[in-house]
């Protein structure tokens, strides 16, 4: 462990100075308003912890299991598009930073380099992402190569029919790699349940849905053989004015009665979060940004301390409430409250008043 940065506000500054004003927008923004995002936020800041006392919480234990993969801590690294943007080795920094500390990776298709040369860069057990960029046979070729490349699980994006309006990096005219050459929109805005299934069947693999935001696509997705919920509005980076993603859990959970495991991201940014997500259902939170501003930070190095301080944060969160492993999180835990805080995406850090990372 390294006490390079004793708090992951530290790497998000350092992170700050080191990003252009285009590639910081492009991270920390969201589509349009940023209503979506910011109810990330504000979903967390409206729970409340109801702790028990004189309980023996002389060890804590943070592991768990997903999808059968041994992990640390509940945390999934989420798949980003254009890491190479935050650091120069792009996705292959955040796999082995994922091997070293002990959480599952998901990696995305639009990132480099290769998801070949991903697979080399750690062994570790990976999870590919998916975006539908061309038919049938493109599909086909692109599990091929996922499956020979030993990846343990498929995760298709299914919240991006349409690619929405960021306006934060469009006034900076910033355009990630990913970007540059815009796939044809046809293949994502075509893709339904029907394309789910036909992806199933050929996979023969764990199969991950990401995007689920109501109780009956949760239904659905259950119907046509998911492994796996992934809660989630793409960060507030699609679809404006949505609900924030704890606002989503609670009736997602109740469709999905164990039938498959739940991932939900948006907003995680401490220790907490992770308990309160946990509390209402959720098997293990994914991190996007938080993941990318360790890597902008300090490479690989940067990542894994913002792990370890997530890791710190949960801990003290899970001794404070009186439980001692994190299948003993319950709804009994969390109750409904008031923000004491106007949410923006680093408001859980009281140092970084909004105006400072514009």
């Amino acid at each position: 462990m390294t006490m390079k940065y004793v708090s992951n506000e530290e790497i998000i500054r350092t992170a700050r100075k080191n990003l252009s004003q285009g590639s910081w927008d492009y991270l920390i923004g969201g589509s349009e308003s940023e209503t979506t995002m910011r109810r990330n936020r504000l979903a967390f800041d409206r729970l409340a912890f109801r702790p028990r006392v004189l309980v023996d919480v002389s060890k804590i234990i943070t592991s768990s299991t997903f999808l059968g993969l041994n992990a640390k801590i509940p945390v999934i690294l989420a798949p980003i598009g254009s890491q190479e943007t935050f650091t120069q080795e792009g996705a292959a920094a955040a796999t082995k930073a994922a091997s070293e500390f002990g959480v599952v990776d998901v990696i995305s298709s639009v990132s480099s380099p290769t998801l070949e040369e991903i697979s080399k860069a750690a062994n570790n057990p990976k999870i590919f992402q998916l975006y539908i960029h061309g038919d049938w046979n493109w599909i086909t070729s692109m599990i091929n190569r996922v499956k020979e490349s030993k990846y343990k699980a498929l995760c298709i994006t299914v919240d991006t029919a349409h690619y929405s309006r960021r306006e934060r990096p469009m006034m900076t005219r910033f355009f990630p790699h990913s970007r540059r050459t815009p796939p044809s929109p046809e293949y994502a805005a075509s893709v339904t349940w029907e394309t789910i299934d036909k992806i199933k069947d050929y996979a023969d693999i764990p199969l991950l849905l990401k995007g689920i935001a109501t109780a009956e696509d949760a239904k659905l997705a259950i119907e046509h053989g998911a492994n796996v919920i992934w809660v989630s509005n793409h960060g507030g980076r699609q679809l404006d004015y949505g609900q924030g993603s704890m606002e989503m859990l609670p009736e997602i959970v109740n469709v999905v009665q164990g039938k498959a495991e739940i991932v939900l991201d948006g907003g995680i940014q401490r220790g907490s979060d992770i308990a309160k997500a946990l509390a209402l259902g959720a098997n293990a939170v994914a991190i996007g940004k938080m993941q990318c501003l360790g890597l902008a930070a300090d490479g690989k190095e940067g990542l894994i301390r913002v792990l370890e301080i997530l890791e710190e944060e949960l801990i003290i969160a899970m001794a404070l409430l009186g439980v001692t492993s994190v299948d003993q999180l319950s709804p009994n835990y969390i109750c409904k409250s008031e923000s004491t805080t106007q949410p923006h995406e680093m408001s859980t850090w009281v140092n970084i008043p909004e105006n400072q990372i514009k």
